[in-house]
């Protein structure tokens, strides 16, 4: 072995002893007197070690040369460092190791940035540079977490008597809401594998196959525009199980919940987690993904608002529009006029809001431009039913329902994060359920799946199917943790029929539906059992856990927004020979 130890592992209790280690030069210091300092870093933590070059001339001469991320390999004895040379910054704080041999595996060039730094510079040049950005302590503690939250999930499902089965990476293009990744086939000419964006129709047919526990963690690919939780190729853990119920998935995901947290983070959480229909979260927050680590619910003040003189409120509710407005609880001094009328005017304008009313607290009254609009009785409605109290700011959107609820929705987040309503180490998680099972297209004129053609209506409502479609709930449902959607899945249509009936609401003929899903059909045809699933975003989960907001710091090789590697250069062209032999020209590239 070319160490006896790692890094981060020596303590007191080894003093005296003879030891190999090996790993990278995170610091170098000369202090002359013929003595050099190296802190020698893995990934379990960092050693000193002392090089005495007086002792030994080829000692002398590499050490003297060693520079940061160099990588080597020591010999020496452990040794206490004294009482007054105690580092209780380290775990390894208390000892030395004098060396005695030092070997070169390879030296460094000067690196892009420093690993221990404290400024980070900007994200491209560390992506461009990974192998150098993960040997960052904070990046390797998010793999670590990674790797205990996935032998976690392992665990769980392996003690619950759950299969873990491969499903196929290369499938055929089924819609499931974003672009497929295509792959040419070079043996079928002119026919397309398709990247899966879930396992969502082959985890189905194992249980029409008679698998009734399934479980993987399974590679993801969807071509969407990205965001700071999103990747191009993403993980996530999937299940499915057969003769069961909604409620049985969602108290089978209230334990992994609570084993994970608790394994990983040494949180104890209490289940069952709460849970909210999904009328009611958009209703209060504005959002089926509300984070309830803070209060801020939006509040209909409709009724006051037509029987004022405001001309905009009233004209928005004429017109069958809703006036739901915030309350920013003392914030009436921390938002100035110019932050208000434009900051977070504008800001609200990016969700469709055409403009933000204010007003504010005092003397148990209202103050703002708009307040000589309402009378004093209704100024002490909007007061009360806002929960108002001296020092308060209250907003308003007023739009049509969809606009006040995104809006107020991220209005919300934004006073939550800026005016510090929560802890952010708390860990909030809550169930939404009873979801649409379809919502109008005004663009295509006509429904689209809330979550995925799959989903069964809730038996309550399957008379609504063919007289008002929209009215129908799904027994579909996600996990919320801290504002993001951190799972999602339903109870599954296991009857042929009553899925081409819901092709047919979808625009999908029993054609169609034959061409793109024959196999699944097929197979509901062959009995199938009741049977329900869910896919957690493995990824999003340790963002969540690891405490961030952007994904690719829990990932070893994300993609930029551009869906772009900068360390490997991919995506990249290819050699002509490759697109000959898939048959395939690429027009338009003298353009470009």
């Amino acid at each position: 072995m070319l160490r006896t130890h790692t890094c981060g592992k020596l303590r007191r209790a080894d003093e005296g002893q003879t030891v190999t280690l090996s790993g990278w030069v995170n610091s170098y210091r000369d202090h002359g007197e013929n003595l050099v300092f190296v802190d020698l870093r893995d990934r379990y933590g960092l050693t000193q070690v002392v090089f005495n070059t007086e002792e030994d001339s080829e000692i002398d001469e590499l050490a003297r040369k060693l520079r940061r991320e160099d990588v080597i390999n020591i010999e020496g004895v452990v040794r206490y460092r004294g009482d007054d040379l105690v580092n209780p910054r380290l775990e390894t704080g208390e000892i030395e190791v004098r060396a005695h041999s030092l070997k070169v595996f390879s030296r460094s060039l000067t690196p892009p940035f420093e690993i221990d730094g404290t400024e980070l510079p900007n994200e491209e040049l560390r992506l461009k540079y990974r192998f150098v950005d993960l040997r960052r302590a904070p990046l390797q503690e998010n793999m670590v977490l990674r790797h205990k939250l996935t032998q976690a999930v392992r665990g769980y499902f392996n003690d619950r008597e759950f299969l873990e089965i491969e499903t196929p990476i290369l499938g055929r293009s089924t819609p499931e809401g974003a672009r497929d990744y295509l792959v040419p086939s070079r043996v079928h000419h002119g026919a397309f594998y398709a990247l899966p964006q879930s396992p969502q129709i082959y985890k189905q047919i194992l249980m029409v196959s008679g698998y009734d526990r399934y479980y993987q963690i399974a590679r993801c690919f969807r071509d969407e525009d990205l965001r700071a939780d999103r990747q191009p190729e993403f993980t996530q853990i999937d299940l499915e199980m057969a003769f069961v119920e909604r409620d049985d998935i969602l108290g089978l995901i209230d334990g992994l919940v609570s084993h994970v947290v608790k394994e990983v983070k040494d949180i104890d959480l209490q289940t069952p987690l709460p849970r909210y229909t999904y009328a009611d979260v958009m209703e209060r927050y504005g959002t089926d993904k509300p984070d309830l680590r803070f209060g801020l619910e939006l509040v209909d003040i409709g009724e006051v608002a037509a029987a004022s003189d405001f001309g905009v409120f009233k004209s928005v509710i004429e017109k069958g529009g809703r006036v739901r407005g915030i309350n920013a609880k003392g914030a009436a001094e921390k938002y100035s006029r110019r932050l208000l009328d434009k900051d977070l005017k504008d800001f609200v304008g990016e969700y469709g809001a055409k403009g933000l009313a204010y007003m504010k607290v005092a003397g148990g009254k209202l103050e703002s431009t708009i307040a000589k609009f309402f009378s004093e009785e209704q100024q002490q409605q909007i007061i009360q039913m806002m929960n108002g109290e001296d020092g308060d700011l209250l907003l308003f959107v007023a739009d049509d329902a969809p606009v006040t609820s995104a809006a107020l929705a991220a209005l919300r987040n934004r006073l939550g994060r800026e005016l510090e309503l929560y802890d952010p180490a708390e860990f909030c998680a809550l169930w939404v359920v009873d979801f649409p099972l379809v919502t109008w297209n005004e663009d295509e004129q006509r429904y689209d799946a809330e979550h995925h053609p799959f989903c069964e209506p809730n038996s309550e409502d399957r008379e609504l199917l063919n007289t008002d479609p929209g009215k129908v709930r799904a027994d579909s449902y996600d996990l919320v943790i801290n504002g993001y959607e951190a799972a999602s899945g339903s109870v599954r249509i296991h009857d042929s029929e009553v899925q081409q009936t819901v092709f047919d609401l979808l625009n999908i003929k029993a054609e169609e539906a034959e061409e793109r899903f024959g196999f699944l059909l097929e197979a509901l045809r062959y009995g199938a059992p009741p049977h329900a699933g869910i896919a957690l975003g493995l990824d999003r989960w340790v963002m969540l856990l690891a405490g961030n907001d952007n994904i690719r710091e829990v990932v070893a090789f994300p993609k930029t927004q551009r869906a772009s590697d900068l360390l490997s250069g991919a995506p990249a062209k290819v050699d002509e020979h490759q697109l000959k032999d898939l048959r395939i020209e690429i027009e338009g590239l003298d353009e470009e």
